[in-house]
């Protein structure tokens, strides 16, 4: 929120996960992120980097890494690869890096969600996942519920440590959550940025628990000329891209921004020495326009 300078350690609370798990709210994304030496070098600079998150709980130190991969990005297997060589190089405890991964396809038995779990478990070469979501809620409403209730189940065998989904309207959430799951969804991660504020849906969201994560807080690079933010941005003395990222942390969104140039995912973490301006805040929440970055699925039946 404004006002909050948090750091790259910090964490939100999942408030419908089960134990409260907390999710750093700063991580690498790796959305069309090439298979093999891309891959792998982008994640192992943000480790590196100090995308890291560690917070006190119960006098127990906890801490973590974010990385936010997908099936349908082809790159798991190098996400994993470079997890493994940093904890092996580095003696980083597997528990103090969070990996994401998505499910592909939607099918209409649960089952299917365990069988793409344990293909993503064995690509990525990693023991369990910290959180998987469910990618698009592409197939109605009763494929959605039967995707869900796959996420559950996998959720309580541990392979999975929280579940959520991405790229949900209201409505599918509403028809969603109407069917009383076992659990709620932790996490909607969909596209937010100024020029997409969805303010509806991050209302509902707000009011049910639900973390709202921010898959293009960079607007694909499409904004960075524009006017006001780079009037922002010479004000506060930041990049463009600096501008955006803060943007969506002072919304109380995670962030994922993606690059895979070493300098960027430097650059991308200096965000928590400044703060905009509420005043600010709200005028780049006024250029909404609907502007679609890459994806868009939320009004899909």
């Amino acid at each position: 929120m404004p006002g909050e300078k948090y750091n790259i350690t910090s964490t939100v609370e999942l408030p419908n996960d089960p134990e409260r798990r907390h999710y750093p709210r700063f991580g690498l994304g790796v959305y069309v992120t090439e298979p093999g030496a891309e891959t792998y070098n982008a994640v192992t600079w943000a480790l590196e980097a100090g995308y890291r998150v560690s917070w006190r709980e119960e006098g127990v130190l906890h801490a973590g890494t974010h990385i936010d991969g997908a099936e349908w990005y082809e790159n798991e297997a190098d996400c994993g690869r470079a997890i493994n060589d940093f904890i092996a190089k580095s003696g980083t405890p597997r528990s103090e890096i969070f990996f994401t991964t998505k499910l592909m396809h939607n099918r209409t038995d649960p089952a299917w969600v365990e069988k793409c779990v344990d293909v993503s478990l064995s690509k990525a070469g990693l023991d369990y996942i910290d959180l998987y979501l469910i990618h698009d809620p592409t197939g109605g409403p009763d494929v959605r519920a039967a995707m869900w209730e796959g996420c559950c189940r996998v959720r309580d065998t541990g392979k999975v440590k929280s579940i959520g989904v991405s790229n949900f309207g209201v409505k599918h959430l509403e028809d969603l959550l109407a069917r009383k799951p076992k659990y709620a969804p932790a996490v909607n991660q969909v596209d937010l940025h100024p020029f997409m504020t969805r303010n509806d849906l991050v209302a509902f969201c707000q009011s049910k628990g639900i973390v709202l994560e921010a898959w293009a807080p960079l607007v694909r690079g499409m904004r960075f000329k524009h006017p006001v933010v780079v009037e922002l941005a010479e004000k506060y003395g930041k990049s463009p891209a600096q501008v955006l990222i803060r943007y969506g942390l002072d919304r109380g969104f995670i962030v994922i921004p993606k690059s895979t140039q070493k300098a960027r995912i430097v650059d991308n973490a200096r965000v928590f020495d400044f703060t905009l301006e509420q005043a600010d805040v709200d005028r780049l929440t006024g250029l909404d326009c609907f502007l679609v970055s890459d994806w868009e699925v939320t009004t899909v039946e």
